[in-house]
């Protein structure tokens, strides 16, 4: 981006991190992935429903608010995916904010819910073409789900769950977290510094202290690290 360029504005956006228990016998909870259409002749990655927030979303006038969020959250979750989350079931865990140097910018809020056993996935067609009902390891170390670091990060938070209502309980007692990635270019691909990391502040990966940064090495999956 040139220097005399303002960034762009981020886009308020709301997604849902929608869970259940395991099937089939299967210990450990499972969350819902979407598969995004191709576009320019590569395959969409995977995310959780979700989507821009819409003027008809606005509460008190606010495309910003968290309250708006909830009702974007909600009919984004229905559009893409027929599934139908009350609005008291959200649980907001996370808001992603887009560094300042991409060329599109997103400001989410990232909710936590339980699923509905009684409603069944279908997806639009569209936007989305397909779906997985998928453990957080096996959706982190699959080869054919690419994901962005916002879903990366929410996977790694989910490894220790084995139960839905669990998860549900231990984020609703912690913190909102709030992502404004700074990323560092290194000798074997990339950093991205989180608020609590050491080098957050001055940009400085190297910075020895606390550690809150998701890795991209160059042919490798990311890797999430939080400690100190």
């Amino acid at each position: 981006m040139p220097e005399n360029k303002a960034p762009p504005v981020p886009i308020p956006s709301a997604t849902v991190v929608l869970l259940r228990d395991g099937r089939d016998g299967r210990d450990g909870l499972e969350t819902l992935l979407l598969q995004r259409s191709p576009h320019k002749g590569k395959t969409g990655p995977w995310v959780f429903p979700g989507g821009r927030v819409e003027e008809a979303d606005h509460v008190d006038g606010n495309a910003h608010s968290v309250e708006t969020a909830r009702v974007a959250a909600l009919r984004e979750t229905i559009e893409e995916s027929a599934l139908v989350v009350a609005q008291d079931a959200l649980e907001l865990i996370a808001r992603w904010v887009t560094p300042p140097i991409s060329p599109r910018r997103f400001d989410t809020f990232f909710f936590l819910a339980c699923h509905d056993e009684s409603q069944q996935v279908r997806v639009d067609g569209e936007e989305m073409i397909d779906h997985r009902w998928i453990s957080p390891r096996a959706g982190l170390e699959a080869p054919d789900v690419d994901l962005a670091p916002p879903q990366f990060v929410t996977l790694t938070w989910l490894l220790p769950f084995q139960r839905s209502a669990d998860a549900l309980a231990a984020f609703a007692s912690q913190d909102c977290v709030t992502f404004r990635p700074k990323i560092c270019r290194t000798d074997t691909g990339a950093v991205m510094l989180y608020g609590g990391d050491a080098g957050f502040e001055t940009g400085d990966p190297h910075a020895a202290g606390p550690r809150h940064r998701c890795i991209a090495d160059s042919g490798r999956p990311y890797r999430y690290e939080r400690f100190g």
